[in-house]
């Protein structure tokens, strides 16, 4: 089908109300990746303090976690959490979808992130951990003053891939009817048999929504680099 935009303008009415309709999916998809990057980054926090501990039982609990549900196919735990669950937990019924996708899709984030933090605090050296204990921080202290602020410093790279994966996998939201931009072109599509032009508009907005978020990594990582720093070597987490 050749593109006319012309014609679609036509043929949609003048394209206003479904350009309005575009936006607005956009803006539930930008909601979605970033409530769930916030949810990620502070449960992969605790995560990575877990798994780099000397206690071995708190050890054992961030793994499971992050087997848990890594381990499980995003789609599969966005509809745990909206049908299974809540028929557990009848509390949660009244809680939008959104809220419970934002869930699913930062918990599923968040054992990702969480074996890389984990990664970043082991490569750190050892006189850090030293270091902060000898000034009299505890040990949630020294994690989150010295070793987690030096831990996502190394892991940038990795978290930028990551931060627009969360967004690109905001879009198995349609499957709970988020009016994102899935969503969106497929009704879209359907009501204007124009499915060529609704799914190159939003193909196009993950294209941008992508490359501003990599732009943006990138100059996150240019203004926290710590000038002169190399990674020893594997001995921060014990």
């Amino acid at each position: 089908m050749k593109w006319d935009w012309e014609v679609f303008l036509q043929d949609t009415g003048g394209g206003e109300t479904y350009l309005n309709w575009l936006m607005s999916a956009w803006g539930w998809t930008l909601s979605v990746a970033i409530c769930s990057l916030v949810v990620a980054l502070s449960v992969c926090s605790v995560m990575g303090f877990l798994r780099t501990t000397p206690n071995k039982w708190l050890v054992a609990l961030g793994n499971g976690w992050t087997e848990l549900f890594r381990n499980i196919p995003l789609l599969v735990q966005i509809f745990l959490w909206y049908h299974v669950i809540p028929s557990i937990f009848l509390s949660l019924r009244s809680i939008p979808s959104f809220v419970l996708v934002v869930f699913a899709l930062g918990f599923f984030t968040s054992a990702r992130i969480a074996e890389q933090l984990r990664s970043g605090i082991q490569a750190l050296p050892r006189g850090q951990r030293y270091a902060g204990m000898a000034v009299g921080f505890t040990t949630w202290q020294y994690y989150r003053y010295v070793l987690l602020p030096m831990a996502y410093r190394i892991i940038i790279p990795p978290l930028t891939s990551e931060s627009m994966n969360i967004f690109k996998n905001s879009s198995v939201a349609f499957a709970v009817s988020i009016p994102e931009l899935i969503q969106f072109a497929m009704q879209a599509g359907e009501e204007t048999s124009r499915i060529t032009e609704m799914y190159a508009a939003v193909t196009v907005l993950y294209i941008i929504s992508a490359m501003v978020i990599n732009r943006f990594m990138a100059w996150v990582e240019k203004r926290v680099r710590v000038p002169g720093f190399v990674v020893a070597g594997g001995t921060g987490g014990h």
